[in-house]
């Protein structure tokens, strides 16, 4: 009886040990209507529609993250046509699709589509040693990927179209 309880207790201590080891990415979709920060790797698995007003969208919240776009869309509030506020000049409203400031070795993977921001698709302030790969920035009022005050940080294979307004034709990177 003893050995059986040994063993069964020695079992269940092993898959404890084995759930406490794994990392489960936050899944993401759907509405998003106040910032949302991620701390731990996180995944798109479903196509996102984003009605913050003056804020990022998703924002970056620690060193190290992964945010997959998992083949999904994140679309914004701005126009379709001009992509701004009809009129209103590019990068007014802070509105970001995605926004990493100030943490370092991120990656945001595609491929994903980041479309309609009142600002930049995705901004890197203060990063260093991140990486965006594989991801398409379009019909943003400002750039499509902004970098600002980093370093060693690479982007490859995006694609940047349509972005800037007439008053201020940001573009691409």
């Amino acid at each position: 009886m003893i050995r059986r309880n040994v063993g069964w207790l020695a079992a269940c201590l092993s898959a404890l040990f084995a759930c406490a080891g794994s990392v489960h990415a936050t899944d993401i979709g759907g509405a998003i209507s106040t910032t949302l920060t991620i701390t731990e790797d996180s995944r798109l698995v479903d196509d996102v529609t984003c009605t913050v007003t003056g804020a990022a969208c998703i924002a970056v919240g620690a060193a190290g993250v992964t945010l997959d776009l998992n083949g999904f869309t994140m679309t914004g509030r701005a126009d379709p046509a001009t992509s701004c506020f009809g009129g209103a000049i590019a990068g007014a409203g802070g509105e970001f699709g995605i926004l990493l400031n100030g943490f370092s070795n991120v990656t945001i993977r595609g491929p994903g589509l980041v479309q309609r921001f009142r600002a930049q698709g995705i901004q890197l302030n203060n990063s260093s040693g991140s990486t965006i790969r594989d991801v398409t920035s379009s019909t943003n009022c400002a750039s499509g990927f902004q970098l600002n005050n980093g370093s060693n940080n690479l982007l490859e294979n995006n694609v940047s179209v349509r972005n800037g307004h007439v008053t201020s034709a940001c573009g691409g990177i």
